[in-house]
């Protein structure tokens, strides 16, 4: 039991969920402070979530994606009744820690991830460079390769030269849609 990790105060934690459970674990655990009277031991549940560019069925789509799956954070102070609140909250397999002490996260780790979960719309980062041949990926031109020509970072756009009928021709794609040879 962590009896030595109460003189370490309010500190952020992390717990071990069942993956998938993420969700889940944040609300049970949020009706447990409250009905459990620990809202002056156990502050903020968090599960790190951040914005992600994808391509479904030849569209754009934003989706939120879990930066860890499978845990979640919690601002505490550790004591026996507090950690005994976390622990049993349904879904949760554990602190990382060591034992059955549960290790606090620097403030900078959590800044960190906060600022980039803070980021509201996701950036393009298009890592290719003109010339760079490239294979295309998926679309009307998928298995078909090219060279880089010219890149619109504001856009997430990148113009392929690929020969078709003898002849460069240049072709707008998503940078998604592109993958380096």
């Amino acid at each position: 039991m962590p009896k030595q990790t109460a003189q370490l105060g309010r500190r952020w934690y992390v717990l071990h969920t069942y993956s998938g459970y993420e969700e889940n674990v944040s609300e049970n655990l949020n009706q447990r402070i409250e009905s459990m009277d620990m809202e002056d031991k156990i502050f903020n549940v968090m599960v790190p979530t951040e914005k992600k560019i994808k391509i479904k069925n030849g569209k754009r789509k934003i989706v939120t994606e879990k930066i860890f799956p499978g845990y979640v954070l919690v601002e505490m102070i550790v004591t026996d009744d507090s950690w005994y609140v976390v622990r049993n909250t349904p879904n949760v397999t554990g602190f990382v820690g060591s034992g059955t002490t549960p290790t606090p996260v620097s403030e900078e780790e959590v800044k960190s991830l906060q600022k980039r979960m803070g980021i509201e719309e996701p950036t393009y980062k298009i890592d290719f460079k003109a010339n760079d041949p490239v294979s295309i990926i998926d679309g009307p031109f998928k298995d078909m390769e090219g060279k880089v020509d010219d890149i619109d970072e504001e856009r997430g756009k990148v113009k392929v030269l690929v020969s078709m009928f003898g002849r460069e021709t240049p072709v707008e794609l998503d940078s998604l849609q592109i993958k380096k040879l």
